[in-house]
């Protein structure tokens, strides 16, 4: 073996769409995954949380995939690996689980081998495998990514949240893969709700940069993708429709769903009414959910290098439970 040492990362979930900026706009959010990686005589996997029932423990796990293919691009060869996840952002809910396990595991992957690759350089990575760069961009560098991808490069802008900004979701206890919600939408579309689309991205990326809480409603709304999806939504169009009415900033769907997102003033007197509204709205369609307060988050992927023989195993989980919120 090599003598490289020991990774650790910690990456936030994201929500990508934010309403009308379908594959363009995602956010950081502070529900976090960590991921530590070092070479080993064989690959195995350490996989705590409920969040990890039922992935693969050999080879194909994407994890190990995509740390390979850090290595193929710096030259180097490390073809076993141990690798310990925990996780407490749920699957194929719309928070970027798959995007916060690509970029954890890129960013692991680099660190390991010091970090010869580029933020830049993997950011195209991940958007190539992602095959859009507002998740992805968002748990790579945190906060607000507007972002764009021609198939081989993402170039974006980061926006800093404004610090009055708080969001509640929504988690319905049901899957929805991202497959399933992207085959209900229309091949074509027409030139008025593309335009209807493009104000609105532009004046909710202006009001985010700007501070303006107060545009965030109007602007939140989209033609392009939430109609066709709210059907797999038991409950969606009602939440869409009234939620500003209960103290929401706006809401959208978070990324391909089921999982609701509002934006919420964190000075807002009526946040407990905005939680009972979105569960008691979802139990009248016979769905259970839990509502979550989430913060977005500003660091993105922190990636660090540990010696080989400093910290033990069990010291990860040991860590994990210092991070996790209470």
């Amino acid at each position: 073996m090599s003598n490289y040492g020991r990774s650790r990362v910690k990456v936030p979930a994201s929500t990508a769409n934010l309403g009308p900026g379908f594959d363009t706009l995602g956010m950081a959010l502070s529900l976090y995954a960590w991921i530590e990686m070092e070479e080993a005589a064989e690959t195995v996997f350490y996989l705590h949380g409920d969040e990890m029932k039922g992935l693969p423990r050999d080879k194909s796990n994407l994890l190990y995939q995509v740390a390979q293919l850090v290595f193929a691009e710096a030259g180097v060869s490390v073809s076993e690996l141990s690798i310990s996840m925990y996780s407490e952002i749920p699957l194929t809910r719309g928070l970027g689980s798959s995007a916060s396990a690509i970029v954890g595991a890129l960013a692991a992957a680099n660190a390991l081998i010091g970090s010869p690759l580029s933020h830049a350089k993997l950011f195209d990575m991940a958007s190539a495998l992602e095959k859009h760069p507002d998740n992805v961009g968002a748990s790579l560098f945190g906060g607000i990514i507007t972002a764009v991808w021609d198939g081989e490069h993402a170039d974006y802008i980061r926006i800093e949240p404004p610090t009055e900004l708080e969001v509640l979701v929504v988690i319905p206890e049901f899957e929805l893969s991202t497959s399933k919600a992207r085959g209900v939408l229309p091949r074509e579309v027409s030139v008025k709700d593309a335009v209807y689309n493009i104000s609105r991205t532009s004046l909710l990326t202006a009001a985010l940069s700007a501070g303006r809480l107060d545009l965030i409603g109007r602007a939140m709304q989209d033609r392009l993708h939430q109609p066709y999806r709210a059907p797999l939504v038991p409950g969606m169009e009602k939440l869409l429709l009234e939620a500003p009415d209960h103290g929401a900033l706006g809401i959208a769907l978070s990324g391909a769903g089921p999982t609701l997102l509002c934006l919420v003033d964190r000075n807002e007197s009526r946040k407990d009414e905005l939680e009972a509204f979105l569960k008691e709205s979802m139990l009248a369609q016979g769905i259970t959910a839990r509502t979550c307060w989430l913060l977005p988050d500003t660091s993105g992927v922190t990636a660090e290098r540990l010696e080989r023989n400093g910290m033990q195993k069990e010291s990860f989980l040991d860590m994990i439970k210092g991070e996790l919120r209470p």
